[in-house]
């Protein structure tokens, strides 16, 4: 994700999410169990119980954007076992986690090559 000259700050919500929720949920979480507003300068991570899916909310000053990402094969290195219900990471971090790096491991996700036949 690279559409922003300068990220903001990064907030993953660190419990997993019903991936029906699309803006408006996301945007309830983000306040009521966040405690956050999802009108400031940020993006707000989200991750489905399989950890193969994340969904980013932001605000871009006339609306609110919505971002999806779905692997594959991998799974997104997501850090449940903390204690914060909210972890603010930067922007290192949140490409480590699109790449697909465990950190601990510093190992990424296998990259995976298509042809327009497999489709």
């Amino acid at each position: 994700m690279r559409l922003f000259s300068d990220l903001p700050p990064v907030y993953l919500y660190r419990d997993v999410v019903d991936f029906r929720k699309q803006i408006d949920g996301l945007a309830l979480i983000v306040e009521h169990e966040m405690g956050l507003s999802p009108f400031d300068d940020a993006l707000y991570v989200f991750c489905n119980r399989r950890r193969d899916k994340l969904k980013l909310i932001y605000w871009d000053t006339s609306g609110f954007c919505l971002w999806y990402k779905r692997l594959e094969k991998a799974r997104f290195v997501w850090p449940r076992k903390l204690d914060e219900p909210v972890i603010q990471w930067n922007e290192r971090q949140f490409n480590w986690l699109l790449e697909g790096f465990d950190v601990a491991r510093m190992k990424p996700h296998e990259r995976l090559i298509y042809s327009d036949s497999s489709l």
